[in-house]
């Protein structure tokens, strides 16, 4: 039968929660989905890779995107290539179009292909170097309406490969190359608007965003926080898992970004929180290189891509951005944009480790610890 109304292999395995196949969701929200992220540099502030693969069982599609942030001498630009189909029903093998992703050893390996795209081609391996990180719940409403409610586990490791845009081959080193992912399911807004209905009540003022996965030699630390406009938090998790695997709570973070003047683009950021011990860690991150993932992403409004769309079959396409086009640069400070982060933990005692990941921020709307009264207000 036509996907998503039949069995795949998935269904060969001891996993069902529910009296039906794997495909079929047991939530029938249209938002319902699963997807990767993940995200490679090379610790140069020269290069950022971000890509993810998403299946939307109810909207009956699947899509993958991969966004490529370079930093030249001929200039600053984003290239992305876009990747959608009609959803299947083989979930362990997750493709679309030139697009794979196997998981080689779960919650470790993964070996990420593209096939050449219009001029961009990615054979990558993944190994974390850390047990996974089960993240606490992320739930948010509209009034009474649940928006998103998700589950995510995220891992830093390393890459090896190579990586080709436009006859350039670049050779990714495991011993320079590093990157975070995570792995999230549940609902969240995907494919095309839905009917507005009744507006929201109070409206939606905007959030203020926060999500560290930052690699270190003997740990990882991954944060993960979201402050309403007058900074309640309705996540805060902060955790450090060991090589040994110990896990460790790390208490309630107080967390300073530092913002270009005249601009909400973060320039780095300030962690200061408490070991389980009590005493106090500071982790210093600074920004190298920013990749805004609502420009070519699809995430937080992008209007050039949006996920769980249909786009009909096999649809693929290449879109090239010039990071200082004005048409691009002012959309830059109101969404999301992922970093390349160098970070630097301070323990009590005064070791200093330094470390290397993920420094993604948004500050959208109103934040009043922050001093944006509005959509529009900036930094000093």
């Amino acid at each position: 039968m036509p996907a998503p109304y039949g069995l795949g292999p998935a269904d060969e395995f001891p996993i069902h929660q529910l009296p039906q196949p794997i495909a079929w969701p047991a939530n029938s929200d249209r938002n319902f989905y699963d997807r990767s992220y993940l995200n490679a540099h090379d610790r140069s502030g020269n290069i950022f890779l971000i890509s993810g693969i998403g299946y939307y069982p109810i909207l009956g599609v699947k899509d993958a995107f991969v966004l490529i942030r370079r930093s030249t001498d001929k200039g600053e630009f984003t290239h992305a290539v876009h990747f959608s189909d009609a959803i299947d029903n083989d979930r362990l093998h997750p493709h679309v179009g030139n697009y794979r992703m196997d998981v080689t050893e779960p919650l470790r390996r993964l070996h990420l292909t593209v096939a050449d795209t219009e001029g961009i081609a990615v054979d990558l391996e993944w190994n974390g170097l850390f047990d996974v990180v089960q993240e606490q719940t992320h739930k948010m409403r509209a009034g009474t309406r649940v928006t998103l409610d998700a589950q995510r586990f995220a891992q830093t490791g390393t890459w090896s490969g190579s990586i080709t845009i436009d006859g350039e081959e670049i050779a990714v080193d495991p011993a320079l190359w590093i990157g975070s992912r995570d792995r999230s399911w549940g609902v969240r807004p995907n494919g095309e608007p839905e009917p507005a209905g009744r507006p929201a009540d109070p409206p939606f003022e905007g959030m203020w965003w926060n999500y560290y996965p930052l690699a270190f030699d003997d740990f990882q630390i991954v944060l993960i926080i979201q402050e309403e406009p007058d900074g309640y938090r309705i996540l805060n998790d902060c955790t450090r898992v060991w090589k040994d695997g110990r896990i460790e709570q790390l208490g309630w973070p107080r967390i300073t970004v530092h913002y270009a003047s005249g601009t909400r683009i973060p320039t780095g950021a300030t962690v200061v929180t408490t070991t389980q011990d009590g005493s106090q860690l500071t982790v210093e991150i600074t920004s190298l290189l920013g990749a805004p993932i609502h420009v070519g992403g699809g995430y937080g409004g992008d209007p050039d891509w949006s996920h769980g769309k249909w786009l009909g079959e096999n649809f693929t396409r290449r879109v090239d951005y010039d990071m200082n086009d004005p048409a691009v640069a002012g959309r830059i400070p109101f969404g999301v944009i992922d970093h390349v982060g160098r970070a630097e933990c301070t323990e009590a005692d005064g070791t200093v480790r330094e470390g290397w990941g993920l420094f993604e921020h948004g500050a959208l709307g109103r934040h009043d610890p922050s001093g944006f009264a509005d959509w529009i207000s900036l930094a000093p």
